[in-house]
């Protein structure tokens, strides 16, 4: 499995540490290099869009490798690190923004790598209003996802851990299972200790597509043109079993 991963690695990032900021940069290249993969972080960002009835005063987590601000021009980008093109530096569990100032929150692919999400969620709750949005897409834990996340991935991926991440580094830290770990798993104890949340969907997502387009971090051989006939073979397949992503949506109770 090593050497497949070395084949395949990205030559823009095969030496460059996922913590430096450099490679966020680099990452949001390979994006929009990548015909298949931008079609697949497009249909992301249109599907939580779809979730937020406001669209002013939102704030994006983990902007720096995502081009989120052209489908929503007045999006708050922002980044744990200084990067081009992210109007704010701030930590997830530390957000420097003022209480009730939020219509929504929103992430791709950052949620598992934020190393105190209780925090993080409590952080979420005093700057969102009543009847706000906290939409992510996220890595899902399915009989599928477990493999290719265990065998092919780099980030580690435990759905027996805690809500807890050791925080190695902004971007190196990560559990690929969190966000199932905290939504699905523990979903009564997010209930008791986040009464005013409430988890309005959780859609799995994409068996097959980010895999075969090689992620940010992998070569793909998919053109952009097959994205519509994979997106609609995959949808064949049982998502519960074989999804290796997730739309969860919550909203703030009134």
């Amino acid at each position: 499995m090593d050497l497949i991963k070395n084949i395949l690695a990205h030559p823009l990032t095969r030496d460059l540490l996922v913590d430096d900021p450099k490679t966020t940069q680099l990452r949001l290249e390979i994006i929009q290099s990548k015909s298949f993969l931008k079609k697949i972080y497009t249909e992301w960002y249109q599907l939580i869009l779809s979730t937020l009835p406001k669209k002013k005063h939102v704030l994006e987590l983990g902007s720096g490798a995502g081009f989120f601000s052209e489908l929503l021009p007045q999006l708050i980008t922002s980044e744990i690190f200084e990067t081009p093109g992210v109007k704010l530096v701030t930590d997830a569990c530390k957000l420097a923004l003022p209480d009730n100032s939020l219509n929504a929150i929103i992430m791709t692919d950052v949620f598992h790598h934020i190393p105190d999400v209780e925090q993080f969620l409590s952080e979420a709750t005093r700057c969102i209003k009543q009847g706000g949005k906290l939409t992510m897409i996220e890595p899902w834990c399915t009989p599928w996802s477990q493999w290719i996340y265990k065998k092919l991935h780099s980030e580690p991926f435990d759905p027996e851990s805690t809500w807890i991440i050791q925080n190695i580094g902004p971007l190196s830290g990560a559990n690929g299972a969190l966000p199932w770990i905290v939504f699905e798993r523990d979903k009564l104890i997010f209930n008791q200790k986040f009464p005013e949340w409430h988890i309005i969907k959780i859609e799995p997502l994409m068996p097959f597509s980010y895999l075969l387009s090689g992620g940010v971090s992998m070569r793909t051989f998919i053109p952009g043109g097959m994205y519509d006939f994979i997106r609609i073979f995959e949808e064949l397949f049982n998502k519960k079993k074989w999804a290796m992503f997730a739309l969860i949506e919550l909203e703030l109770k009134k």
